[in-house]
């Protein structure tokens, strides 16, 4: 099977693009065994080659950006599978300046599937959030939920869903759409609340907690998380959306005091600031439908997932420091 990883040198896509390569996802799907691998990235600020060192000598690395369509095309005309994770994803980002999130979310996913439909691509797996949901304060979202977004990141994303299931109604194109709540993991860019946190407690600096502290997250693991993906594209039916959860939901103040014992440090390092704009109380997917239709159920366990990624952090500073000193240049 030849397959394209969009995004694949960012956080989530290269854990999956070093999983696959390593045939993590054989036993999946047999036509995972000896894939010819091609990850296509910008490299824009989150993305990076060290997140594929270990795998550097089996796949193909392509630098471009999804919305150059002559590449796009090139390299889709020799694809069997597309795996579609690059993305502006940073809401704070969003709130700041909303168009790269609209060209690169929106017009670059239909670059890629007006390319997937020229050259009839085989399946085209779209990588989303449950950010597309807007915000609910009981319960569980299915997948049938009308998407509400709140944040230009997210109304982003919600458009592009919307364009990839246009494209499998009007062009019978084979697409399936997953919707994951927050990860977490290694190599994780350190402008995310869960890195950011880590770094800069173990650095011995403080940490921003939003509002009241209140808002409420379901936490999956990544390696979860690209389970639920390879799952879907060995599984999932045609024009479908599925959701991916990791079973955990704590409030921001629950997620911050278990950083907080995880690096041996206490209150003191939490600074209360102004709550973000449009932020949403609380995200709950339902995962009934991809435990019945894919077998997928998490099984990272929280407090082991955190410790080990709190130690990842620790054990990795080389990797970790240079981002951070970039970020505050920016």
């Amino acid at each position: 099977m030849r397959i394209l990883i969009t995004g694949g040198a960012g956080f989530i896509g290269s854990h999956f693009t070093r999983t696959l390569a390593t045939g993590g996802y054989d036993a999946i799907d047999p036509r995972f065994v000896n894939a010819d691998i091609t990850v296509l990235d910008a490299l824009t600020y989150a993305g990076s080659l060290t997140n594929l060192e270990p795998v550097a000598e089996r796949i193909t690395f392509v630098e471009g950006n999804i919305l150059d369509a002559a590449l796009v095309d090139q390299l889709i005309a020799d694809t069997d599978l597309v795996v579609h994770f690059a993305a502006e994803s940073h809401v704070d980002r969003s709130i700041l300046g909303a168009r790269d999130f609209v060209m690169t979310n929106v017009v670059g996913t239909q670059t890629l599937l007006d390319a997937a439909h020229r050259h009839r691509l085989g399946r085209f797996l779209h990588v989303s959030t449950d950010e597309v949901y807007g915000s609910i304060d009981e319960g569980s979202w299915p997948e049938t939920h009308p998407l509400e977004p709140n944040s230009p990141y997210a109304a982003s994303k919600a458009s592009s869903d919307l364009i990839a299931r246009a494209y499998a109604r009007t062009h019978h194109l084979d697409v399936v759409i997953t919707r994951c709540s927050n990860n977490y993991g290694p190599y994780q860019f350190p402008e995310k609340v869960m890195p950011l946190f880590i770094t800069n407690l173990i650095d011995g600096g403080t940490v921003p907690l939003y509002g009241d502290g209140m808002n409420v997250r379901d936490w999956l693991h990544v390696d979860d998380h690209c389970r639920g993906i390879a799952l879907a594209i060995a599984h999932g039916k045609s024009g479908e959306v599925y959701n991916i959860g990791g079973g955990t939901e704590l409030t921001n103040r629950e997620l911050t005091e278990r950083l907080l014992d995880g690096t041996g440090t206490d209150w003191t390092r939490v600074v209360m600031v102004e709550d973000r704009k449009g932020h949403d109380r609380r995200y709950s997917v339902d995962i009934a439908k991809s435990t019945r239709e894919l077998g997928y159920e998490p099984r990272v366990g929280f407090d082991q997932g955190l410790a080990d990624t709190v130690q990842w952090y620790r054990d990795n500073r080389a990797w970790w420091e240079p981002l951070k000193a970039q970020a505050a240049l920016a």
